[in-house]
């Protein structure tokens, strides 16, 4: 489904990635681990375009989004694309139900459309009696779960997501990873996930261990 070819970035004079290949497994979920430094999140954010490679090639089912104008990347990564961040990144001046269905508003859905949508996302995601909250009013867990239901709102090819759990407890953490892996099972998500969490990376499909800027070696659990 996405295919990553010879992925190279510099900053300045330093080189971050230096070659990477990767393809992504549809349906499965993807661990990217390895020590701080390593170009986990740089590679996420190329594979996520929201930045441009020096060099190499994303292709998403044959598709170089990197072609495209800034207005149809947009477009491109609104669509096909979702995103799960350490902080929520929730509007704190809207209500969840506001929030989740922003992206299906922007991609051109009717309002009655979007917010069904978004009812029903939330709703799935243990949600249903807060819609009319602000984030202020939830708490961190249900923060990231409802950057969830925001990222699957339009139905993406993938969904990538950056230390998601990073700032919960315990619990909350667990329940977070339980939802990644309920929602491959039941709907066929797609993830890629950038972790230090080792219990999470070994219950992932595939882990890509990165070191240095390549990839150092993949693993395949069960």
């Amino acid at each position: 489904m996405i295919q990553a070819r010879g992925i190279q970035k510099h900053f300045g004079p330093l080189q971050v990635l230096k070659g990477i290949d990767l393809d992504i497994v549809p349906g499965h979920v993807t661990a990217i681990v390895g020590p701080s430094g390593a170009g986990k999140t740089t590679l996420l954010q190329i594979l996520g375009t929201l930045s441009i490679p020096d060099s190499g090639t994303v292709t998403y089912d044959s598709d170089n989004p990197f072609t495209l104008s800034d207005r149809r990347l947009s477009e491109f990564r609104n669509r096909r694309i979702g995103f799960v961040f350490q902080q929520h990144r929730l509007l704190p001046e809207f209500n969840l139900l506001e929030n989740v269905a922003m992206p299906a508003l922007i991609s051109g859905n009717s309002r009655r459309e979007a917010f069904e949508k978004a009812r029903m996302l939330i709703t799935r995601l243990g949600l249903g009696h807060r819609l009319e909250h602000r984030p202020a009013e939830l708490s961190g867990g249900e923060c990231q779960r409802a950057s969830v239901a925001r990222a699957l709102i339009n139905s993406p090819q993938v969904i990538l997501a950056d230390e998601p759990s990073g700032s919960l407890d315990s619990r909350n953490k667990n329940e977070l990873h339980r939802l990644f892996f309920e929602l491959r099972d039941e709907i066929g998500a797609t993830f890629v996930i950038v972790t230090h969490d080792e219990t999470l990376a070994s219950d992932c499909n595939h882990v890509i261990h990165m070191l240095d800027g390549r990839i150092d070696r993949v693993s395949h659990n069960s």
